[in-house]
């Protein structure tokens, strides 16, 4: 991790000594008593932290706290099949670190429906993957994350107005890059759409097409899901990106 970070209701708590950000403050940072590390408040400033004590108890540490908060998340939204627990862990975290302003992991016709019901979401530990990934990216910033609901009430709530494009490799005319290279897009919402493992179905498609998704490959390779959302989002924000 990047920047440590903690729960607003933890600033003034003793950090257990089993906590992994005691271990790494201690073990990967190598802080002793009065060196200082960067810290955060999850969406709320970053700053310095200090280790002022080691206890039996775990570490006392003190803060103090930019006066700027890290800039917003880029208006870029997810819609992603909901699949297997291990790639959707990895898309919390990757998605997250890129900078997604949401993530909506959605049933879809290929898709298994238990994986909606998986200790993932269901005991919270969702949230663990995206707190990781933004200490990665060196932000306090977390995206919005639902999961569950199906593809067509996702789909009805996109952002007016924004820039929907959905990923397949068998009905797509063109690359990415094709619908993201005039510069008014940069000022435009996005939503991107990717099928579970298994990709969309033939009603899926027509379902996406009526709500005014483009179709868009990302070459002519197959792709796992974990990795296209990661280079789909990538390219998107590279082409997208603000000019200074």
């Amino acid at each position: 991790m990047n920047i440590v970070l903690f729960e607003a209701d933890e600033i003034d708590q003793i950090l257990p000594s089993s906590d992994e950000r005691s271990v790494h403050i201690l073990e990967v940072l190598r802080r002793d008593i009065g060196d200082t590390f960067d810290a955060g408040i999850i969406d709320g400033p970053r700053g310095k932290g200090t280790l002022v004590s080691n206890g039996s108890d775990g570490l006392e540490l003190d803060f103090s706290w930019d006066d700027s908060t890290p800039p917003s998340l880029r208006p870029i939204d997810l819609i992603i099949g909901l699949s297997r627990p291990q790639t959707n862990r990895k898309i919390l975290q990757e998605a997250t670190a890129l900078g997604a302003r949401s993530m909506n992991f959605v049933r879809t016709e290929r898709g298994e429906a238990s994986y909606a019901r998986s200790r993932l979401w269901s005991t919270g530990e969702w949230r663990r993957h995206l707190v990781a990934g933004a200490a990665q990216a060196f932000t306090t910033r977390l995206p919005r994350v639902t999961f569950g609901e199906g593809l067509e009430d996702s789909v009805g709530k996109k952002p007016p107005g924004a820039r929907c494009i959905a990923f397949d490799n068998y009905e797509s005319p063109h690359g990415l890059a094709h619908y993201l290279t005039s510069p008014e897009e940069r000022c435009r919402e996005i939503v991107l759409s990717f099928g579970s493992e298994r990709g969309w179905t033939g009603i899926e498609r027509d379902l996406l097409r009526r709500a005014g998704f483009l179709f868009a490959h990302l070459g002519e390779r197959p792709l796992r899901t974990e990795t296209a959302i990661t280079a789909g989002l990538a390219i998107t924000m590279a082409l997208t990106q603000p000019q200074a």
